[in-house]
């Protein structure tokens, strides 16, 4: 068995294993696991317009899982990614609808670099903190989440007097006729394909450019690369910079795409710290954070249709779509287990 065997197998082990659980945890709890998991794929291909909004509910799961990845292989802990995403949203809504009169060329760019900005600066705090002062980016990250959640929602307030901002203007939207002619007027948008732009860019940062061999070995070794003359406050400041980039962006999706506008939050979106397990799913790699997303994604927006369809409750829904994702991230486990039982085999 040659390991490319197995890294196929692993996966497909363990979404396999998760199903069987959380069959398990349906009859248990007498209800009908055939009905349940006919319900969760009709969620998710089930015509076009769950196609498309399946699609969507992957978008912003990309961005984020890209920034909490892009930190961890830089060394760094970014589970301030929500914080930073929800400043992302606010900004490019408010680019979105305060600038009247602009071309789309023009409108849509900078709504969208409004959020990557305030995403990389509100990263850029933890970034400073870590570096100048030694303040752990855990601590400094979750705290910043707490912030980034009021200012918000005084900003909203003050701007619309209200709960929510303006509607943004159609020369800031992602949204486009085609998606909703091909996909029965469902809310997909052009952000997918802004989204797998950034694999690639995260990729080709980290693997083909001398910034990103500095960053990583930063991340690896912070004596080593200072020994070898690199800057490590400076790495570690932009590390953070980029991921909070990201993430600014992942927010940008929901304001210009899915929503249109920003709204008061009596908590967080859930966005960003589900992106550390897409993150942990993808392996911190840029293809690994797609498919990553790409199953989390799914399971999320499709599980919404569990308890209209099969009737089960959504408490048993979330068990369910928990165990399934608890496998796939088990999967080292089970990598380990096949290598054992491929040398066993060489053995004899």
């Amino acid at each position: 068995m040659s390991n490319r065997i197995i890294n196929i197998l692993v996966p497909i082990i363990s979404v396999i294993l998760g199903l069987i659980v959380g069959a398990i945890v349906m009859l248990v709890s007498g209800y009908d696991p055939v009905a349940g998991y006919i319900a969760l794929w009709n969620g998710i291909f089930g015509d076009t317009y769950t196609i498309g909004e399946t699609i969507r509910q992957i978008t912003p799961y990309i961005l984020a899982g890209l920034a909490v990845a892009f930190a961890f292989r830089t060394g760094l802990f970014n589970i301030g990614v929500e914080g930073q995403l929800i400043m992302g949203w606010v900004a490019a809504a408010y680019v979105g609808y305060a600038f009247e009169g602009l071309p789309k060329i023009i409108h849509l760019p900078l709504a969208l670099l409004a959020a990557t900005v305030a995403g990389a600066f509100w990263a850029f705090i933890a970034g400073v903190l870590k570096a100048r002062f030694h303040v752990h980016e855990v601590i400094a990250t979750i705290m910043l989440n707490y912030v980034a959640l009021h200012i918000t929602n005084a900003l909203i307030k003050t701007w619309s007097g209200g709960d929510r901002t303006e509607k943004i203007q159609e020369s800031a939207s992602l949204r486009s006729p085609f998606f909703e002619s091909v996909t029965d007027y469902s809310r997909l948008h052009w952000g997918i394909v802004v989204a797998l732009i950034m694999v690639f860019i995260m990729w080709f940062i980290l693997e083909r450019t001398t910034r990103g061999f500095e960053l990583k070995a930063v991340g690896f070794n912070q004596n080593a690369a200072e020994y070898a003359g690199m800057s490590v406050k400076k790495n570690v400041i932009l590390a953070m910079t980029i991921s909070g980039a990201f993430a600014g962006l992942g927010g940008a999706m929901e304001a210009l795409g899915t929503f249109g506008y920003a709204a008061v939050k009596g908590g967080f979106t859930g966005i960003g710290f589900d992106g550390i397990a897409v993150a942990l799913l993808g392996a911190n790699t840029p293809l690994g954070v797609l498919f990553g997303a790409s199953l989390f994604g799914s399971l999320k927006f499709g599980s919404l249709n569990m308890p209209n369809e099969a009737g089960i409750p959504i408490e048993i829904v979330s068990i369910i779509i928990a165990l399934i994702i608890f496998f796939v991230a088990s999967g080292y486990v089970i990598r380990v287990a096949l290598e054992k039982f491929r040398n066993k085999k060489e053995d004899k």
